[in-house]
């Protein structure tokens, strides 16, 4: 019983002492434990924070290659448009071309003059003096002069009928040579009354 009872008062006087030891130093304990709790918190607020910035990155990197894959296509989209045009610009002018080739033609005696929407006695007579004097420039000639040439010769063309799409008109080399000649006798005055008709034609300067 002895023993016992000396176990017993040990037993009490080393729990008395842990007691004491945490009533002495329980301000330092608390502020531990704050600490522990604060940083635990920091340490948690820091991986969320992080996790955040990684989901707003991922989303911006997301953005940025929509608006990107975007503009790609709208770059692609801008290049068909521009190679179609160009696609169509090219078979407009050799259209055009093939048509200039075809209206307007040389034989030995004569130009001849086909007709397109639009055209008239006057204006195939027009073009058939230019064809002319592309080949036989004569600078001596003015607007004035060139309005009498093709009212001459719209005149005097062997020719009958209205002009519709396709119609050909022939202008003999002689009936053009002989016109300019004429042009060229006329008066001061005359080629002055000429004056108002050829400023409606500012291709003639």
């Amino acid at each position: 019983m002895a023993n016992e009872d000396f176990e017993s008062q040990e037993d009490l006087g080393l729990g008395g002492k842990v007691k004491n030891w945490i009533q002495d130093n329980i301000r330092i304990i608390i502020s531990v434990l704050i600490v522990v709790v604060i940083a635990g918190g920091i340490y948690s607020y820091s991986n969320r924070s992080q996790d955040s910035i990684f989901e707003d990155e991922l989303a911006l990197e997301d953005e940025f290659m929509i608006d990107q894959d975007f503009e790609e296509e709208e770059l692609v989209e801008s290049q068909e448009v521009e190679v179609g045009e160009a696609v169509e610009v090219q078979i407009n002018e050799e259209s055009a071309e093939v048509e200039t080739k075809a209206i307007s033609q040389e034989t030995g005696e004569a130009f001849v003059e086909t007709a397109i929407s639009g055209d008239s006695r006057t204006t195939l007579a027009r073009k058939a003096l230019a064809s002319y004097l592309e080949k036989n420039n004569d600078s001596e000639l003015t607007a004035e002069h060139k309005i009498y040439i093709e009212d001459y010769l719209q005149k005097n063309v062997s020719y009958v009928g209205g002009v519709e799409s396709g119609d050909q008109m022939n202008f003999s080399k002689n009936l053009i040579k002989n016109s300019i000649e004429k042009s060229k006798t006329l008066s001061a005055g005359q080629l002055s009354n000429l004056e108002k008709y050829s400023a409606r034609v500012p291709s003639l300067k």
